[in-house]
């Protein structure tokens, strides 16, 4: 199988190009690629099409996208064609050519005003420019008809890249307080276990990689099992960390969202249900916790 694979320098990207190297050829494209007939950037909709063209890919897995949630509010017009147009466009070429589409979303699809874990089926409402864009790409993907799975995440981390896990350890170093927000629900999701889950999901698949998504694909929730706050989150994160002789930290204090107000605006709610997922693909994947406390051991 011939994999195009997008955004191979962000955290999910990263994951995906290691683990998809049993499932195929894995051709990484992007802007930070040495090759240059591989140098694709989002925003240039020629650039994707040629790409895709000359590739000829089976799949495109996309975990690209433009994930600065606050910045978005000043730049909705580069999130959006990231976000939005970009994915649009990779699908119309992948249906050109007979390719199936893997593509990642987010919780911020929701407004965060259920009291119970969102389902795939749940009215959208995106409270910031991010999620709307975001949300933008689905339909785009959804309108053109390719054989796709999206997978919708939530709270991201990993040790590489910009996320809430490398903040909470670098402000641990620098600060003797650190005020985190108690009243924001989800599900962190360690970019690994979601990398490993779309390969386990791509290991189930036939020959023919476009029938099987037209026959099991669409729009799929995919986080770790279990909740927590961001201030659950970073307690924890303290907690199983063992690099203590040069932290500065001595107090982790928990406030409400309005103590700590944000150009663009979280949902209070954003749990996932994945049960579909457990019923088409068979795959629950590990409790947040047991998936922070292996990616704290491998860096230890």
């Amino acid at each position: 199988m011939r994999i195009l694979l997008t955004g191979v320098t962000g955290q999910l990207g990263w994951e995906l190009q290691r683990t998809l190297m049993t499932i195929g050829e894995v051709i990484p494209v992007g802007r930070s690629v040495s090759n240059p007939s591989l140098q694709m950037d989002l925003t240039q909709v020629d650039t994707i099409r040629r790409i895709i063209r000359e590739i000829k890919p089976d799949l495109i897995i996309n975990p690209a996208a433009y994930t600065a949630v606050d910045k978005a509010e000043t730049e909705p017009e580069l999130a959006m064609a990231i976000n939005g147009i970009a994915p649009g466009a990779i699908a119309e070429e992948a249906k050109r050519i007979g390719a199936a589409l893997i593509h990642y979303s987010t919780d911020y699809v929701f407004d965060g005003n259920k009291n119970t874990a969102y389902t795939e089926q749940d009215e959208t409402n995106p409270q910031n420019i991010y999620g709307k864009t975001k949300l933008a790409g689905e339909q785009a993907i959804a309108e053109v008809g390719v054989p796709h799975l999206i997978f919708r995440t939530s709270w991201v981390y990993s040790l590489r890249g910009k996320n809430f896990l490398l903040t909470m350890l670098r402000l641990a170093q620098e600060r003797e307080e650190i005020r985190v927000v108690d009243d924001q629900i989800g599900a962190p999701t360690w970019s690994r276990m979601i990398a490993e889950a779309t390969a386990q999901i791509l290991s189930q698949a036939p020959e023919n990689i476009s029938d099987f998504l037209a026959n099991k694909g669409g729009l799929y929730n995919l986080t770790a099992t279990g909740q927590t706050s961001w201030y659950g989150f970073a307690k924890a994160i303290f907690e199983l960390e063992d690099r203590k002789s040069d932290r500065k930290l001595q107090r982790l204090i928990a406030i409400p969202s309005k103590e700590y107000p944000t150009p663009a605006s979280r949902p209070a709610y954003s749990l996932l249900n994945t049960q579909k997922l457990s019923n088409n693909f068979g795959l629950v994947l590990p409790p947040w916790e047991r998936c922070l406390d292996l990616l704290l051991n491998l860096n230890n």
